[in-house]
This record gives C-alpha cells, structure tokens and sequence, in this order.
C-alpha cells in the first residue's frame, strides 16, 4: 500500500509541480442571487495609482458604468451618476442601451436556434420572411442567406437615405452576395424577425427562456426608430461576455455549439477579415469600418491581444472578452463620437488599461 501511495503521490507531483496547481474551474456568479465573487487588485499585481487616473479619465469621456472581471470574478465595478454626465445616476440596476453592440447577442441566438434545429444559417432568409421581402427579383433575393445577414455579406445597398428602413422597396440590390463586406443595419434587424418566426416567440421571450435564464442575464428588446436596440444593466453585459469568454458554455452546460461559436468568432468575410457573425476580431490582419469601403491594414485595435473579439456600438457601448488573459471588459455610455464602430475611442481605453496591468 505504500508502494502504490508512494507512486500516486510521485505521479501528481509530476502533474503539478511545486508551486503550481490544477487549473482551476471558471467562477460563474449564480444565477439566482446578487451575490459576485470579487478578486483583490493586489492579487494580480495591478498598479492601483495606474488605475486610479483610468477611472478618473472614463467618466471624462461620458462614461456611465465600467466593470473587469478577471477569472469571472469582479475586479472592477463603478458607475458614475447625474455630476458628471448631466444625465440620471446610474447604479448595479440601471438599464443602459447596447447599440450595435447587441449585434453579438442576436448572432448568439441565431446559433442556439440552429442548434435547436429551428433554422440553418445556410438556408435562404426568404423562407422565414417570405417571398418579397426586399426589392430583388426572386432569383437574387433567394440568394440571401442568413450567414449573409449574419456577415454583412448581403449585397443589399446600404448607401440609402435610410439605412435603417426594412420595407422592401428600401432593400435594393448593389452586388452579389458574399463579395462585399458593407455595414447595413436593416438586414441585420430582420433577423430579429427570422428568430420570432423561426421559434415562434417574441424576440425578447425567446431569449429570456434560452439564454437569459439560464446564465442569470436580464434585458429586453426596445423599438427605437426603426431598430430593435437592447437593454440591460452592466452586469447583465458582464453575464453575456463571461458566456463568450466560455465559447457558449456555462457551468458546464453548452448552451450554444462549439460549431457555431467558432463560425461567430472566425473571419467570415474576406472583404473584411476583422468581422466574423456580428462580432469584430482583433486576430486578423486587415478591418473594414462602417461607411468606408477601403480596407485598413493591420488590427482594429493595434496593441490589444490578438485573440480579443468585441461587441461594439455608437456611442462607445463595448463587451471586450480576452480569452488568454481571461478578461471581460464592458463600458456603457455616451460620447461625443457617433461613429458606428468605435475604434479610436478601444484603443484608447486599452492603452491606458494596459498600463493598468503591467
């Protein structure tokens, strides 16, 4: 028997040598509770003066709620109020828009209904919307797939008085699809359509009992204009990253395929590399920005990691998630910028957060 301890202890001794230990498993807040584990900034050997001038400098910039979680846990949470935006004071439980940031969060349901079998990517978007629900002649309009709307691929024109108009005689044809990355916001919005009429639910039913629910994350949809925009606290933001961070699984439960999480986090366009289905990529060499059509070289956001993928929106509403150092990052708030995609303003907020953590 001693022998046999003996060469247990010796084989984990192996396995973990001193000063090293099992990965341990990823910390998921419950779902039922207030209740967040939070780490120590001292534990990571941030630079709290570092940090102390970055939360000093977001508010400045009009942001209303920041947080970082670092292994899952909370390592930053603030929120500024009514001072220092002229706007109302915001809290834990406070609901803030997401802009086009909760393009990620519809990809994300596209994916699960598929796994659900209630739709494919690959099937033609006329057959949940009809015949006619653009201006094409059949042929071309049957051409459009969901992974087109999901890669901003369609071919729809999007230099219209009113990108933002779903009617039909508004969906007009520019190119054929998949040959050319062009950032149009009613296609995208009809996939809230293709979801309800997919599943039969509301769009924010169907995402309350199918993701929602289950990783503890509230919100709901809200018309404005002639968008669907998302709602929710921060934290509920922070829900949804740590989903990503865990490639669609939480608590051990896949609530969304290894498949369709690879599709949404991998390049779908080569016209524009840094995009994959409503999510933007920093891995890929060569972006495309909303309402230019020429290509950058280099990533989106130059000395962020490269496995960084991000849901953003006007405003400067972002969801950052860095599966190698195991960071969420979210920022709600206004700005002085109503650039679609915010990239000077992520580069900024990671330069100075990187001197945070050096």
């Amino acid at each position: 028997m001693k022998s046999i301890a003996k060469r247990l202890f010796l084989g984990l001794f192996l396995l973990f040598p001193l000063g090293l230990s099992a990965q341990s498993s990823p910390y998921f807040p419950p779902i039922d509770s207030e209740e967040w584990s939070k780490k120590d900034l001292n534990s990571l050997g941030w630079d709290d003066r570092e940090l102390a001038q970055f939360l000093e400098w977001l508010p400045s910039q009009g942001t209303r709620s920041f947080m970082i979680l670092k292994d899952g846990e909370i390592v930053v949470e603030e929120y500024w109020g009514a001072k220092l935006t002229g706007l109302g004071n915001m809290d834990k439980d406070a609901l803030w828009y997401w802009a086009s940031a909760g393009k990620t969060l519809t990809a994300s349901l596209i994916g699960i209904a598929e796994d659900q079998k209630l739709l494919k990517v690959k099937h033609s978007t006329s057959r949940y919307l009809g015949e006619g629900w653009t201006s094409l002649p059949e042929k071309r309009e049957k051409e459009i797939r969901i992974s087109h709307q999901l890669s901003m691929t369609t071919g729809l024109d999007e230099r219209i008085e009113s990108p933002d108009n779903t009617d039909p005689d508004n969906l007009k044809f520019f190119s054929l699809v998949d040959k050319r990355w062009a950032y149009h916001n009613a296609p995208y919005t009809l996939l809230t359509k293709v979801i309800s009429e997919a599943s039969g639910k509301s769009l924010t039913e169907y995402f309350r009992t199918n993701l929602g629910d289950k990783i503890g994350m509230t919100g709901t949809w809200q018309n404005v204009g002639e968008n669907k925009v998302f709602y929710s606290n921060a934290r509920s933001m922070a829900r949804f990253g740590l989903f990503l961070l865990n490639k669609g699984k939480w608590q051990g439960e896949e609530l969304l395929s290894s498949k369709y999480f690879e599709a949404m986090t991998s390049s779908s366009s080569s016209d524009n590399p840094s995009y994959g289905y409503l999510t933007w990529l920093n891995s890929e060499d060569g972006f495309k920005v909303p309402g230019i059509q020429r290509k950058f070289k280099g990533k989106p956001i130059a000395n962020a990691p490269e496995d960084m993928i991000m849901a953003l929106g006007r405003n400067g509403q972002m969801l950052l998630v860095v599966p190698s150092q195991n960071l969420v990052i979210v920022r709600m708030g206004a700005s002085s910028s109503e650039i679609l995609f915010p990239r000077q303003f992520v580069n900024q907020l990671w330069d100075r957060l990187d001197g945070v953590m050096e």
